[in-house]
């Protein structure tokens, strides 16, 4: 106990008796919990008390004066020693009137000058000021109910009435929180001389205020204030007001008309958050996911939580359906964790949809700035505010959903805005968080189908979401969250530029390294969060199924193709965030035909498990999905494609070649020398599963005959990645047969997707990703960075000699059949003359790792790639009995 005077100890009669008939009409709606919980260690012995609580209110009273008293501390109700104050307590915020009235914010000031002047009267004497928050129901749970949630604690000053209400409906989750108390003359002390009394007590009650919103973000969340509290601010910050000032200039305009132009935009961007609101649609989306999905599972939520804590979080997900961030809030929300505030396209601003949604933490943006530039600062400004106010936020960074079930290109416009507003207020570091979500069926599966077919896309429109209500009459399935390595801004920038911090806030200043830093954060982003992948049942169904050409399989191949991929993904796992569907084989079949995704067909000899027609097509979407865990394995087994023996060189060397191509379409997370020791452990793994024998101590692999089921599960594998190398042939292919100088980026663009569509429908290809646009787009900007080809000053496209050489060397990976047609098809030169070239690059490849001495090959080691060309074509003819051209 605190060495006291009588005075100074709590004691229930300091107060007046209606007081105390208050206080013990109310105790039996009161659970206080005290942070800490012995707040009397934090007082110094023998100076008077006095408390400081953020709002005024007989209620805050009642509760302080028992936590005292339950304390140890002494009682807020008495006078305060050596005043003439007849409490040891002050409000910041008071109210005028008992039932009615406005909210003064000039009272407090009223008591620090009396302190101060005291303190100067007397120099041996001190106050303590002790900081008290008072929270009555914190920011809503799960256990919540939800009237409850409608008078939990937020950021408003409320009513008399309301106070009451949430007294008797959360009372027994009050929170007291004591801060480490000041020393009035310390505080005095260092000011120096004070001339003005009531200047001072000014600016004690503005650093009162200031720790008071830091306690109240830290216990329930940042300031989530009704959205014009949040525009005013936005309209009233500097650029904004610039831009105001310069629309009105430009346009001609009056100010006032320009203002209530940036208004009217700034109501439009900005969400209008409210915890009543979300509580209430949890327990909708809670009934509604019951009927909807079998399952909602979060992986590594916990090393989120433990990571989170004085960041500003960033949440970026993966982007496959309209699903995705209403799971994801509500499964934060479900956690406990603060709802974050969502980045929308302007198009879902719909009639009831829209309010929803931004009541929900949606704010609104426009597909593009260009040409708006009083948009583009409002819009900006706005983000600014969300960062500096500690809000966490979530949005798309690959612009909109992927209709093939790859991650998108990422468009780096809202990961720009994000730095450039932490740039001019670095307050608390920036954290962005990976988010991986993995579906097993799709609502929209069959309009993205139609859209890659060359199908408009549907404009969303409240009727348009009234006809599709029709899809919530199914089932989808589970549905994974799998939360990846989150990736930090500071060391990005420290990297980038070490003297960033001492940089210009100016926010029309960017940084020439700003460009470079976020392209390399968008690829981070993208590569974590294929990092953190969840392999379900269906994805392995789509892996195995689709490498077929009829799309069917017998039921023990299909069981061990099965096998061999989960002991591929377990024994060579590609991140330690990547899960795997517990279940075996036999089950994932079970399950398939459960789901719909495949049927069987009975058979005296065995049956068949198959997947046909649409189906087969939606199934890519999911095969699409974890493509990029099966990269290294499918370039090992391509490599056997079309030859039986190859060096483990070869197999490197070439690999090298490919890998920035399948790296960039793939977000595969490897540098050039961790790829090759992936290669290597994948080559070790199908040695010892009896896929590959390695001879001539291990320098040289060799399959079995195309007929064994080595060879068959090995081409399943293949397959996988065989169409990514046919779009890749049908670009260099294209530009080589037209020559240099010919072709646009966008001729040569829109060339290769006609050719692709074309041998699509003649091989009846199921995978609409095949004939990609974007796909197309990205190998050839990836060329372009790589300086294999160029654009020259008319804007037609040069090329290295070596592309001419890949264009030769693709038959080491590519089958004659599938190079004839490619070659046939595309508009150009002479396909016979490219396909008679000799290979340089292919006849160094596959030499071994150590040549033999001089004297003749051997018998079974073909010198040069055309030999083993040759040699392995008439051996895979043999195989599939198909005549080769």
């Amino acid at each position: 106990m605190l060495n006291m005077s009588t005075a100074e100890l709590p004691a229930r009669s300091r107060a007046p008796w209606w007081f105390n008939l208050a206080g013990q009409l109310l105790e039996p709606w009161l659970r206080l919990r005290r942070d800490p919980a012995e707040p009397a260690t934090l007082l110094k012995p023998g100076l008077p008390v006095c408390y400081v609580v953020e709002r005024d209110g007989f209620s805050d009273a009642l509760i302080l004066e028992r936590a005292c008293r339950e304390a140890g501390l002494p009682s807020p109700m008495q006078p305060l020693q050596g005043t003439r104050r007849r409490r040891s307590m002050f409000a910041l915020v008071r109210r005028d009137g008992w039932l009615f009235g406005r909210n003064r914010h000039r009272a407090p000031t009223e008591t620090l000058s009396q302190l101060v002047r005291t303190l100067e009267a007397d120099p041996e004497r001190d106050i303590q000021i002790v900081p008290v928050s008072i929270y009555v129901g914190r920011a809503p749970n799960r256990e919540s109910g939800w009237f409850s949630v409608l008078f939990s604690e937020n950021w408003v000053m409320v009513g008399r009435f309301r106070r009451l209400i949430a007294l008797l409906l959360n009372g027994r989750d009050t929170v007291v929180h004591f801060s480490t108390p000041v020393s009035l003359r310390s505080v005095m002390t260092e000011a120096g001389d004070i001339q003005q009394p009531e200047r001072f007590a000014r600016k004690i009650a503005r650093v009162l205020r200031t720790h008071f919103r830091r306690i109240r973000a830290a216990v329930i969340g940042p300031d989530l204030s009704h959205r014009r509290t949040v525009v005013d601010s936005v309209l009233n910050a500097e650029p904004v007001r610039d831009a105001i000032a310069a629309t009105a200039a430009r346009e001609n305009i009056s100010p006032a008309k320009a203002w209530r132009k940036a208004h009217d935009m700034a109501m439009e961007v900005a969400a209008d958050y409210s915890h009543p609101v979300v509580r209430s649609v949890s327990f909708l989306l809670s009934n509604f996911w019951n009927k909807l999905y079998d399952g909602i599972a979060m992986h590594h939520f916990d090393k989120v939580r433990a990571a989170a804590p004085g960041h500003e979080v960033v949440y970026v997900p993966c982007h496959r359906s309209h699903a995705d961030y209403l799971l994801l809030s509500y499964q934060l929300h479900q956690a406990g964790v603060v709802v974050p505030h969502i980045a929308a396209g302007v198009n879902l601003n719909l009639p009831v949809i829209g309010p929803l949604l931004r009541r929900g933490g949606a704010f609104f943006l426009r597909r593009s700035f260009k040409g708006n530039a009083l948009y583009s600062v409002v819009f900006n400004e706005y983000l600014a505010q969300l960062i500096d106010r500690g809000v966490p936020i979530e949005y798309f960074i690959e612009g909109g959903r992927s209709r093939t079930g790859r991650l998108l290109a990422p468009r780096a416009g809202m990961l720009v805005m994000t730095v450039r507003a932490f740039l001019r207020a670095p307050r608390r570091p920036v954290l962005f968080q990976p988010v991986y979500i993995g579906y097993e069926k799709l609502m929209e599966g069959k309009s993205y189908v139609g859209e890659l077919s060359g199908k408009a896309k549907e404009k969303e429109s409240l009727i348009g979401l009234l006809r599709g209500l029709k899809v919530l009459r199914q089932r989808y399935g589970h549905v994974a969250l799998n939360f990846g390595e989150p990736i930090e801004l500071n060391p990005l920038l420290d990297a980038a530029s070490p003297d960033w911090r001492t940089a210009s806030g100016d926010p029309d200043v960017k940084p020439e390294w700003l460009n470079g830093l976020v392209d390399d954060l968008a690829e981070k982003i993208h590569v974590n969060i294929n990092r953190a992948a969840d392999v379900n049942p269906i994805n392995l169904l789509a892996l195995a199924l689709l490498a077929t050409p009829k799309h069917a399989m017998a039921e023990n191949d299909l069981l061990a193709q099965l096998e061999l991929m989960k002991a591929l993904l377990e024994e060579l796992p590609y991140s330690d965030r990547m899960t795997l569907t517990p279940m075996d084989p036999a089950s994932i079949i079970a399950y398939g035909e459960q789901m719909g995704w495949i049927s069987r067909v009975r058979h005296p000899l065995g049956d068949v498990l198959m997947t046909e027609g649409e189906q087969a097509v939606l199934l890519s979407y999911f095969r699409n999905n974890v493509l990029h865990l099966m990269a290294t394995a499918a370039w090992v087994a391509c490599c056997f494609l079309n030859n039986r023996r190859m060096t483990r060189a070869s197999v490197l060397r070439l690999g090298r070649i490919i890998y920035p191509f399948i790296q960039g379409e793939l977000f595969l997370p490897w540098d050039a020398d961790g790829f090759g020791q992936q290669v290597q452990a994948t080559i070790d793994f199908f040695v010892r599963r009896g896929l590959l024998e390695a001879t001539s101590e291990g320098r040289v692999l060799e399959r079995g005959p195309g007929q064994d089921d080595a060879a068959y599960q090995l081409r399943a594998i293949a397959r996988s990645l065989i169409q990514a190398f046919e779009r890749y042939y049908i670009t260099i292919a294209a530009l080589v047969k037209n020559g240099p100088h010919v072709l646009t980026p966008a001729e040569l663009e829109n060339a290769c997707t006609l050719t692709a569509q074309r041998l699509a429908l003649l091989n009846e290809l199921s995978a609409p990703e095949f004939f990609d646009k974007a796909l197309f787009r990205g190998f050839i900007q990836k060329l372009r960075e790589s300086r294999i080809i160029w654009t020259d000053e008319g804007g037609k496209l040069d090329y290295d000699t070596a592309l001419e050489v890949m264009v030769r060397d693709a038959r080491v990976i590519l089958a004659r059949e599938v190079r004839h047609s490619i070659l046939k098809m595309t508009p150009g030169g002479d396909s016979e003359k490219d396909e008679q070239r000799p290979a340089p690059l292919a006849e160094e490849a596959v030499q071994t790792a150590e040549p033999p001495a001089a004297g003749p090959p051997a018998a079974d080691e073909p010198t040069t790639s055309e030999t083993l060309h040759e040699r392995h074509v008439d051996t895979e003819r043999h195989e599939h009995h198909k005549p080769q051209p």
